[in-house]
């Protein structure tokens, strides 16, 4: 009798479990999930993870973290590591919208000074920077500026005078891919990208004035210069139409050269990394993250212009960078002996313990920042990478609470104008591109953070240190 996934599934300790090796899964399949929340857990996107540990060159496990859902090809909170002779890179395995992260600003403002000017301060944020589809970019650049800008990231916008060395140092790869090489990236993607630096989008991508409600770790906190009731700011943005199409361009590549007939569905499509169409797609793929990180860096330029006519005494600080929907070289521990691989984050972030060198120097002896954004509503949390992640998940944890309800259930179910009047409620303000956005990315959609930060927090693979809530939100 055939069993659902969910059946199959075996528990291996508290929030870890297992979905064992069958014909044609080259590993099993680890998902780390509460008892509460398995219950929720959607077959197709363990269906999914079956189907990721079909693939060649997978080493260990196909990984679904707390925030798993369906997503194109390997679930959205999905991890997976290949061996570069054997393995493969997929853009499925990446996303769509390469370099969807997070950063986060401190300021030396607190929640009092920010509510005497709340309305304002959303207001000129929400005038100063372009959000929702179709608002283009105030920045200028033409083709040859926006090839530096692809191999160059935050840190060449940082040297044209658009922010501080710190900025591009407390951001992950210090917010450049070296491997970056923009004559892998198409002319429709140029096209797409050139006008949308220092654009939001829309989706689930926000700009939010929040404060620090709880510190749980008050040591590593002032490390990452946080403190109680301090005002922060979170940016949350990709590499908006450029990295889609980068996307888009590389899949149909891979499918005219490789074929999808073998794969257990079309949307894994891949190609071998040391292929020369693997290469050339990790070189594209490294300009859309680079893209991003310039996109981020930017808006983070003219929060500070425009914050700064309101507070004339304000300083404003990048406390850390994050990505998300991307694949990375890196060392691993696999069964005991230290092994380059590639590793695929797609709705994941990276988490690493104390010591690791890619961690910014000023964070080194305590881990890597790592920031889970919620929901308009909800709290985000800022928690710190550790060693147990390392041991775990490749050194992975969650990206966000993780999606329980499609964009198209919550349209046919919760009005745009019931969110705003509740988030006002409870004391929020805000300001999206339209009242369908405000619907789809309602609270609701999405799996409790408070849950999905207990079970990351309770495995030990990132730790809690700080809790933020939301004051005023840009919603794209």
């Amino acid at each position: 009798m055939f069993k659902m996934y969910k059946e199959r599934l075996i528990k291996i300790e508290k929030n870890i479990y297992e979905l064992p090796k069958e014909e044609g899964m080259k590993v099993p399949g680890r998902v780390f999930f509460s008892e509460k929340m398995i219950k929720e857990i959607e077959e197709d996107s363990l269906k999914q993870i079956r189907n990721v540990a079909m693939l060649p060159g997978i080493l260990k496990y196909s990984i679904g973290l707390a925030d798993m859902h369906v997503g194109y090809g390997f679930p959205i909170g999905g991890v997976a590591v290949f061996d570069l002779d054997k393995g493969i890179i997929s853009p499925g395995g990446v996303g769509y919208d390469i370099n969807c992260s997070v950063r986060l600003l401190r300021t030396n403002l607190t929640k009092a000074d920010i509510l005497k000017k709340q309305k304002e301060v959303l207001d000129a944020l929400d005038r100063k920077i372009p959000s929702g589809v179709g608002r283009g970019s105030k920045f200028n650049m033409n083709r040859s500026e926006l090839n530096r800008i692809l191999e160059g990231g935050a840190k060449y916008l940082v040297e044209k005078g658009y922010g501080m060395k710190e900025d591009y140092l407390h951001t992950e790869e210090e917010g450049q891919m070296k491997d970056a090489k923009a004559s892998k990236v198409s002319d429709i993607a140029i096209r797409r990208g050139i006008g949308q630096l220092g654009t939001l989008g829309a989706g689930n991508h926000f700009l939010e004035v929040l404060f620090v409600e709880d510190i749980f770790n008050s040591e590593i906190a002032k490390v990452f210069g946080l403190k109680k009731n301090q005002a922060v700011i979170m940016i949350h943005c990709g590499s908006r139409g450029l990295g889609h199409q980068i996307a888009s361009d590389y899949i149909k590549k891979m499918e005219k050269e490789y074929g999808f007939e073998k794969l257990p569905d079309r949307e894994l499509i891949n190609a071998p990394i040391k292929s020369q169409l693997g290469k050339d797609y990790y070189e594209a793929m490294c300009c859309a993250v680079n893209f991003a990180f310039a996109n981020k860096q930017l808006i983070t330029h003219w929060i500070r212009e425009t914050m700064k006519e309101m507070f004339p005494k304000i300083s404003i600080d990048v406390v850390y960078d994050i990505c998300h929907n991307i694949a990375k070289f890196e060392e691993h521990f696999i069964d005991g002996k230290k092994q380059k691989v590639c590793v695929h984050r797609k709705g994941a972030t990276r988490s690493f313990g104390p010591g690791r060198e890619e961690i910014p120097k000023a964070y080194r002896d305590v881990g890597q920042p790592v920031l889970i954004p919620g929901t308009m509503g909800t709290a985000s949390y800022v928690l710190v990478g550790t060693k147990k992640a390392e041991e775990l998940t490749f050194g992975s944890t969650v990206h966000g609470a993780g999606r329980v309800m499609s964009r198209s259930s919550a349209l046919r179910k919760i009005r745009g104008e019931d969110t705003k009047k509740q988030l006002n409620k409870k004391g929020i303000e805000i300001k999206a591109g339209s009242w369908k956005s405000l619907g789809e990315e309602s609270p609701e959609v999405y799996k409790d953070i408070e849950e999905v930060v207990k079970i990351v927090d309770e495995l030990g693979i990132s730790k809690k240190i700080a809790r933020l809530r939301p004051l005023a939100v840009v919603k794209g």
